[in-house]
């Protein structure tokens, strides 16, 4: 019998740019059956987005983050037949009600799946936290194009603008990012320390099995590595 492969569970921080140079515990059975929300209000348990197959899944801050509206606009530029070749699912999950999802995934243009985690269950059991941590040395994100100020700005305009005046979850909560499945095997975990701390799309596409690098700088330029 072949001998059983341990999960690969890595914590990458934009600060250290080394994969694999922290470990966190992920354990998804904690969250397997909580309840997630797609964009009618319909609920069904965590565990069903990796159950079957291997699913890069990303937690953002909230929907009216520009930095989280931004780097979703890039997720948006991958191209379907990359994520069909690689044979995973994108998805992302946000904290606010159902009812803001149609407005954010017209406002970015994002066509893959996204749900809510409106209570935030998921996110707290996966040790994600209500705090901002900056350093000095760490990097910019590369999918933030809003200096913080007119990001700050853009981000009351468009509360200030909804037709629902919320806003649309708990602002310092932090999001993050996971790979996990088929079953409930974790290849990798990543929890953002602060709004620009999101990891770089190709790492994760990477990581996921992409062979493939992407340009997101304006159109997304497939380069063959």
């Amino acid at each position: 019998m072949a001998e059983a492969i341990s999960p690969i569970i890595r914590q990458v921080t934009i600060e250290s740019k080394d994969i694999g140079s922290l470990s966190i515990d992920y354990d998804l059975e904690d969250v397997e059956d909580c309840l997630i929300y797609d964009r009618y209000g319909v609920s069904f348990p965590f565990k069903k987005l990796y159950r079957d197959r291997k699913s890069v899944i990303i937690f953002v801050r909230n929907f009216l983050c520009y930095s989280c509206k931004e780097y979703v606009e890039d997720l948006s530029k991958i191209p379907k037949e990359v994520l069909e070749d690689a044979a995973i699912r994108l998805v992302v999950i946000g904290q606010a009600a159902h009812h803001h999802i149609e407005p954010f995934c017209l406002l970015t243009g994002y066509p893959y799946e996204i749900y809510v985690d409106p209570e935030r269950i998921i996110y707290q059991k996966l040790g994600m936290k209500r705090e901002e941590k900056f350093t000095d040395s760490a990097q910019p994100s590369p999918h933030v194009k809003s200096g913080v100020f007119m990001g700050q700005v853009k981000s009351i305009w468009r509360a200030m603008t909804s037709p629902a005046f919320d806003f649309q979850g708990d602002l310092h909560q932090q999001g993050g990012a996971i790979i996990a499945g088929p079953g409930s095997r974790v290849h990798f975990s990543h929890s953002d320390m602060n709004r620009l701390d999101n990891m770089p799309i190709n790492w994760l596409l990477q990581l996921a099995g992409v062979q493939q690098t992407l340009d997101f700088s304006d159109k997304p330029t497939i380069i063959h590595v």
